[in-house]
């Protein structure tokens, strides 16, 4: 069984073209603590385990425009830390200062929620790959995410959007959208490292974001080997994607 790790928050810093983050994951470095850092103002090697469990619950969680009393609550419930609402408002501030190009992200889907529905084309990340078109928003399967009956409101805060979902009025903004097509790319990635490793050995699932596969107990090494390697590619259309994974092996999928 092979987990591709964190591969949303490294999609989404990829899609955003936050290139210090994105180096951050291809050199192998601690993110979670990175962010720690910067939330407590201390050096990277002073951070503490529980201030690195609050950074990883906010490059994990914050990724996607949550607010501040849903990040207190990740954190309680996530981190096992009580910060009061200032303090969140704090992190959460911080977050989106370290990384700017990620809440540029967000606004730029959120302006593309108008693109839809006028039915024109636009780009929302930095590569190209996630654009707008008379559907939907098309991903590098070919496929799109659509949002059927797309209306816009005036609201409170401005212009807010709703779409039918399972015969239900669901608003939609621009984190939202960003949270969909990062989750779809990485899921198209995935499908394709599955097709990988389904050339060599049966690939009979996936849950979430790994891929469990079928080999001879005598080849065990040599497979874990290849679905890792598999595990760690990156499709010509996600040029500069850095991936990783861990895998377990056993003699069942518990096992693993």
């Amino acid at each position: 069984d092979c987990d591709s790790a964190q591969i949303e928050a490294r999609v989404l810093a990829w899609l955003a073209g936050q290139d210090d983050l994105v180096e951050a994951f291809r050199n192998k470095q601690d993110v979670y603590k990175i962010m720690a850092s910067h939330i407590y103002n201390v050096p990277v090697a002073e951070v503490t385990p529980a201030q690195r469990q609050v950074g990883k619950t906010v490059i994990l969680g914050a990724g996607y425009g949550v607010g501040h009393a849903k990040l207190q609550l990740f954190l309680k419930t996530t981190a096992k830390v009580d910060v009061d609402v200032a303090e969140a408002k704090r992190i959460i501030d911080t977050y989106r200062e370290t990384y700017p190009r990620i809440p540029a992200l967000w606004r730029k889907a959120q302006a593309a929620l108008t693109a839809m529905n006028n039915k024109q084309e636009s780009i929302i990340d930095v590569h190209g790959i996630c654009r707008t078109d008379e559907v939907g928003i098309t991903l590098p399967s070919g496929l799109h995410i659509q949002y059927p009956n797309l209306q816009s409101v005036e609201g409170d805060k401005g212009v807010q959007w709703t779409y039918t979902s399972k015969g239900s009025e669901t608003k939609v903004y621009g984190g939202l959208v960003v949270e969909n097509f990062t989750q779809a790319i990485a899921r198209c990635v995935v499908a394709e490292q599955m097709l990988r490793i389904a050339k060599r050995y049966f690939v009979p699932m996936m849950v979430h974001d790994a891929a469990a596969a079928l080999a001879r107990e005598e080849e065990a090494d040599e497979a874990r080997a290849y679905v890792e390697e598999c595990m760690s590619w990156t499709p010509k259309w996600a040029a500069g994607l850095p991936l990783a994974c861990e895998s377990g092996m056993g003699a069942s999928y518990g096992d693993c």
